[in-house]
């Protein structure tokens, strides 16, 4: 099998001239200060389609014979970030193609797509995440030699390596560490292609949502593994099944593989635009929320993150936030159980919420033929040691009924 290698990212990063865009490295004083470590964050977010994905895409593209191409139409799958960079290619490069993308791919990236690739394009919304769009889209389209792969592929790979090359230039001190984010490994085997060869002293960490592990299974057992099932929140790094060239230097050559909860990113796309101003997708602020929750790592080191991608959609906040508030313990659900008289609401709001609680959603039905009514409430904590209370002061009033945030699957259907 054909690997990847220096000189073809060389090459890559001639085709790409005028295309992609020398995106910055710049330091975090903000994160460097509160981490004690400097913290340099490539800013692959700032390419003209917001992602990296431009690099693979168009070098792949541009690897084809022309004459071969001719009348005919290139075809790719992807959760929405290659899309993009496919479309820009087909655009630029006057070539028809065909993109499969997963019905539950936010809008705002297949509006993107659309902006893109222009009357060059033509979109399917098919399946449920990114392994569903790519088996039908090797299925309707058998020439193999007309798709487009978003990771397993050698030119793909190669395009992705240019970003190792930039790093390389714009860095004045090699890195100890480079953090960057892992769907199907195309990112991160470029970027190992480029940096065990010219900075070898350089530890590659991989970085993959906690539900999503398709990288560190397929390593952990020495084979590829597919998931059965994943949570597709992290779209661009959720896959269930990582590419063969991926793993086979990811395996001999990525020094090591972290896992991040979803909650924890949302935490971070949230701190991420508060604090520093700066726009990410969940696959974005994936490096970032390794590096704070393995902090002890990388103390008194140099450390670069590959912020791949900045295509977030908006209205999805309201549950990056709920998320974020989830994961650090500050929301919670309940069934409380309401006596069916006047004043019962009040005697709830003042001998049972705290100060600093904020009911946050209620819904409650009366039904006069019973003695108690059923509501679902949701609250908002300022502290997360303020559960106990809360739930010893539900029990002794008699308005405790049941915690849902142990019952995910209930509280989805509740709410």
């Amino acid at each position: 099998m054909q690997l990847p290698d220096l000189k073809g990212v060389r090459n890559a990063s001639e085709n790409l001239q005028g295309v992609s865009v020398l995106t910055p490295l710049v330091i975090n004083e903000r994160l460097s200060n509160d981490l004690n470590c400097k913290i340099y964050l490539k800013r692959e977010d700032l390419q003209q389609v917001r992602s990296f994905k431009i690099r693979g895409a168009f070098n792949k593209i541009r690897s084809i014979d022309s004459d071969y191409l001719k009348n005919k139409t290139l075809v790719c799958a992807s959760a929405g970030n290659h899309a993009q960079g496919f479309a820009y290619s087909c655009n630029k490069l006057k070539i028809y193609g065909k993109i499969y993308m997963p019905v539950t791919t936010p809008k705002q990236k297949i509006e993107r797509v659309k902006i893109f690739g222009g009357e060059y394009v033509e979109i399917i919304l098919i399946g449920d995440n990114f392994d569903d769009a790519q088996y039908e889209a090797q299925k309707q389209n058998t020439d193999k030699d007309l798709f487009v792969h978003a990771f397993d592929d050698v030119n793909v790979i190669e395009g992705q390596g240019t970003i190792g090359l930039e790093i390389l230039d714009q860095v004045d001190k090699h890195f100890d560490y480079l953090i960057v984010p892992v769907g199907g490994g195309g990112l991160i085997s470029g970027i190992i292609t480029v940096f065990k060869e010219l900075s070898p002293k350089t530890k590659i960490i991989g970085v993959e949502a906690e539900g999503a592990p398709a990288m560190s299974k397929s390593l952990k057992d020495g084979k590829i593994i597919k998931l059965d099932s994943i949570d597709n929140f992290v779209d661009g790094v959720s896959i269930k099944k990582i590419g063969k060239i991926p793993f086979d230097i990811c395996k001999k050559s990525l020094d090591e593989i972290l896992l991040v909860p979803e909650g924890k990113i949302c935490q971070t796309i949230l701190d991420l635009y508060n604090k520093d101003g700066i726009v990410v997708e969940p696959a974005g602020a994936i490096g970032i929320s390794a590096l704070e929750l393995n902090n002890k790592m990388f103390k008194d080191k140099n450390v670069g993150v590959l912020i791949c991608g900045g295509n977030n959609d908006f209205t999805r906040m309201a549950e990056i936030r709920e998320r974020a508030l989830f994961y650090s313990n500050l929301k919670h659900y309940f069934i409380v159980k309401f006596p069916q008289r006047a004043g019962a609401l009040k005697e709830f709001v003042n001998n049972v919420l705290g100060k600093n609680d904020d009911i946050t959603f209620f819904e409650y039905v009366k039904k006069n033929n019973r003695e108690n009514g059923t509501a679902i409430v949701g609250i908002e904590l300022k502290f997360s040691k303020d559960l106990n209370d809360l739930v010893k002061k539900m029990k002794e009033n008699g308005f405790f009924g049941e915690y849902l945030n142990e019952k995910p699957e209930t509280l989805r259907f509740l709410i």
